[in-house]
């Protein structure tokens, strides 16, 4: 297996976001019209287990009808091509290992707070939302009042929790490959490829550290190193995120991925949630500056054990 590690990585990536990607469609099965009393309506017919469900959708519209179909169409390739991949997974050699209770429960925990974590990130990234449209934006992908930029900036923290939930990208191991597609995920729209390594200077406002450019092999070393050092998940949790803020790995979306990373290694250890809540955002981001300046001694750390970890 190890042999084939490069080709069982990239399979893993790509079915975790196919499956994000039907996650994502706002109808899974397919459509059917029922008339009742001289009107015409629309329901979604879907096997559960051994039973079929017809759940209603709306009044019969042609347009609707076509959403449907092409949803169906869309939901029947997913699971053609997540086939497929299973089969490729199989001849390589990866085992489909079960999740420990401990993680299983976890992940039930983070898709339960997935919108108020997306909430959360979202403010500390400075868009302008408020709980109920990000809530909106989430469940049907627009909202009135806000910019293209900032409902697209939501739609990709979506896809990219998506991805980071499902079964088989928390049993892979994090590592550098996790964090590069976690990246291009959040800079999706705004990037070609936003999972690739930064190329330009930057500068970060607010403050005086400028960060040096980054060198793939010593930033996989230092993942390294936190992932195998003597401390608590938690704390590597932290060590992780902060670390890669101050690199500044990717041209933008740092500390979206960041904390989206470190939550993919929380939850693969059953550890909870790593979040920093609105109301510490300010707090947070004055801490922020200061460890980026090497003027902390400690702070940050304690500030986010007792203020953004979240345990079940």
């Amino acid at each position: 297996m190890n042999n084939n590690y490069s080709a069982i990585q990239e399979l893993l990536h790509q079915k975790a976001d196919l499956q994000a990607r039907l996650n994502l469609l706002p109808y899974d099965g397919n459509p059917e019209i029922k008339e009742r009393d001289g009107k015409k309506y629309l329901y979604i017919r879907k096997r559960v287990g051994s039973r079929l469900t017809s759940t209603y959708v709306d009044v019969y519209s042609d347009e609707l009808y076509e959403l449907l179909l092409r949803n169906a169409r869309e939901a029947r390739e997913f699971r053609k091509s997540i086939r497929h991949m299973d089969k490729e997974l199989a001849l390589l050699g990866y085992s489909d290992t079960e999740l420990s209770p401990r993680v299983q429960l976890n992940l039930d925990f983070a898709r339960m707070h997935m919108k108020s974590n997306i909430y959360d990130q979202a403010i500390l990234e400075g868009v302008a939302t408020s709980f109920p449209q990000t809530e909106d934006i989430i469940e049907n992908g627009t909202v009135n009042g806000m910019t293209a930029t900032d409902v697209q900036k939501i739609l990709n923290l979506k896809h990219a929790w998506e991805f980071i939930l499902d079964r088989d990208v928390i049993r892979y191991p994090t590592d550098y490959s996790i964090l590069c597609h976690i990246a291009k995920l959040v800079n999706e729209g705004f990037y070609q490829d936003g999972g690739r390594i930064r190329g330009v200077p930057v500068k970060i406002g607010g403050t005086t550290y400028i960060p040096p450019m980054p060198i793939e092999t010593i930033v996989k070393e230092n993942i390294e190193q936190i992932l195998n050092s003597e401390t608590a998940p938690d704390e590597k949790a932290i060590r992780l995120c902060l670390y890669c803020m101050k690199t500044q790995i990717f041209n933008d979306g740092n500390k979206r991925a960041s904390v989206i990373f470190a939550n993919h290694y929380l939850i693969s250890q059953g550890g909870g949630m790593m979040i920093i809540p609105e109301k510490r955002v300010p707090e947070f981001k004055t801490l922020l500056v200061t460890y980026y300046e090497d003027r902390d001694n400690g702070e940050i750390i304690r500030f986010m054990k007792e203020q953004c970890l979240e345990s079940f």
